[in-house]
């Protein structure tokens, strides 16, 4: 599966631009894309270097099922 997923909106519908691998009735969380963001330089680079971490320990084996930690950050709202 791709990392991310190009659609648009037509008569209310979101519609994909392309096709997908993803097999009938995956349920997917959608954001909106923001082309521009408010975060500080210092801010930028700490999160860049915790997404280096995060990939770092998938390499290693040490990354957990991503519905795991959906539900944790869930249950912090």
């Amino acid at each position: 599966m791709t990392n991310a997923l190009r659609a648009r909106v037509q008569n209310g519908r979101i519609v994909l631009d392309e096709p997908t691998d993803l097999p009938d009735g995956t349920v997917l969380e959608l954001v909106p894309g923001v082309e521009l963001d408010d975060l500080a330089d210092d801010d930028r680079e700490k999160l860049h270097a915790a997404i280096r971490r995060g990939l770092e320990q998938g390499r290693q084996g040490e990354a957990r099922p991503i519905d795991e930690a959906l539900a944790e950050i869930r249950s912090r709202r």
